[in-house]
């Protein structure tokens, strides 16, 4: 990949913060194979995890947002893992996890915010697979929750 993602994300006037530590028995990213797969994370933005469900307290726009949120911390831990995101050729699967309601529908609207970022960050390497799931609960009451399968260089 020609471009520089630090530049890139430089133009789309993101900050990646500290990669957030595990919150149980597990490690952030693990690489294998030509893959590095990230666990999940949560949304936090300005510092601040956002919680809530969506079809109840959550707005689609907020959940949208939270979305975006969890794909820049997958930024931040592939970058720790890697050393440079430039390493990172192909992202090659998201996970999304929706707090919803049971009547809530509008999960891949919701993890829309991550995939779009990816796009965005990596060009035409950042379109990928993806599920995006309704779930009643997620860790510590967050509102999503996105995983992620990277394919990157030696």
């Amino acid at each position: 990949m020609s471009v520089n993602i630090e530049a890139r994300l430089a133009e789309l006037g993101l900050t990646l913060p500290e990669p957030a530590a595990p919150v149980a028995s597990y490690v952030p990213a693990v690489e294998v194979g030509g893959m590095l797969h990230i666990s999940g994370q949560l949304p936090f933005v300005n510092g601040t995890l956002v919680t809530g469900r969506l079809g109840e307290d959550v707005s689609l726009e907020q959940g949208i947002e939270a979305a975006q949120a969890c794909g820049v911390m997958i930024l931040a831990q592939a970058k720790a893992a890697l050393g440079s995101l430039d390493r990172v050729t192909r992202v090659v699967k998201l996970g999304g996890f929706v707090n919803s309601t049971g009547d809530f529908t509008d999960q891949p609207k919701v993890v829309n915010g991550a995939s779009d970022l990816m796009m965005a960050v990596f060009g035409e390497a950042g379109r990928h697979a993806r599920s995006a799931v309704g779930v009643p609960v997620l860790p510590l009451g967050a509102a999503v929750e996105v995983d992620a399968i990277l394919q990157v260089s030696a």
